[in-house]
């Protein structure tokens, strides 16, 4: 879903899926950005990781949970708040190399 309201959650998810010939271990990072805060915001805020272990060929389904939290800091007036708005989230294993999608919060 792409609507966040108050005391609801969104669930962001992505396959990951190790392609090489061993197993190893992945961390699958997500970032959040606000579009249009009232103060600014950084391009890209890390609100959760995961540390994930793969054998050879194999892939795991990677969730998160979003709710109206994730998304407050505090404002000019030093009150913690969420502000609706447009937000853009980011799925990946680092910074840079990410799956893209965008949310929006109503209240």
């Amino acid at each position: 879903q792409n609507t966040l309201r108050p005391g609801q959650s969104i669930i962001a998810s992505v396959l990951v899926k190790n392609t090489g010939n061993v197993a190893g271990e992945e961390t699958v990072q997500l970032y959040i950005r606000d579009l249009a805060g009232s103060v600014t915001r950084p391009v890209k805020e890390l609100k959760g990781f995961q540390k994930i272990n793969l054998n050879a060929g194999e892939m795991k389904k990677v969730e998160f949970t979003i709710t109206e939290n994730d998304l407050k800091f505090y404002n000019s007036e030093l009150k913690y708040v969420a502000e609706p708005g447009e937000f853009k989230l980011f799925i990946g294993t680092n910074s840079r190399d990410v799956k893209e999608t965008g949310f929006r919060l109503v209240k």
